[in-house]
């Protein structure tokens, strides 16, 4: 992939980036359930972390027409996982999820299997260590949020049988 492929293909994660935000608060805001309104929300935010990097990225490659020294490389890592531990705790005042927060949750899966394995190929395109580091590191994230999704997927279809997995339940055979 030549500079301006990749310049293209940081375009590209930059607008996805900033739907994919707009998509997660729409959500957060309408959904009934803590657990959907929290992982909505906290995947929003990561998302314009995002955002805010790959943009001051794309201003310094695009004036310096190669990869800028002095962008940070590093965001956040990814603290949606926590959201999903915590509802343990508030089992009792948790709300059966709806039609629309399943739906919401499955779109949601299949931006973050894109946005990794956006962020994987620009990792494989590149040669420069701190480049390859930094879209390894989207991917991760974007992976990680993928998981997340995955197992807030399996709570709203079946929450019962998502606590007896959560808790480590087993049943003996005596």
């Amino acid at each position: 992939m030549n500079e301006k492929e990749r310049l293209n293909a940081l375009e590209v994660a930059l607008n996805n980036e900033l739907r994919e935000r707009k998509f997660y608060l729409k959500n957060a805001e309408r959904t009934r359930n803590p657990l959907g309104e929290a992982m909505f929300k906290q995947i929003g935010d990561e998302e314009l972390e995002h955002f805010e990097r790959l943009k001051d990225l794309h201003q310094k490659w695009e004036k310096q027409e190669k990869w800028p020294e002095t962008v940070p490389l590093r965001v956040k890592d990814t603290i949606v996982k926590n959201i999903l531990v915590d509802l343990l705790k508030r089992v009792d005042e948790m709300p059966e999820g709806d039609d629309d927060d399943l739906k919401a949750v499955r779109k949601a899966i299949d931006f973050e299997a894109a946005g990794a394995k956006h962020y994987a190929k620009l990792r494989d395109s590149v040669s420069g260590e701190k480049e390859r580091q930094f879209f390894e590191l989207l991917a991760k994230i974007e992976h990680e949020h993928y998981l997340s999704l995955r197992d807030t997927e399996e709570y709203l279809e079946d929450p019962a049988s998502w606590y007896r997995k959560a808790e480590h339940h087993t049943l003996d055979g005596g």
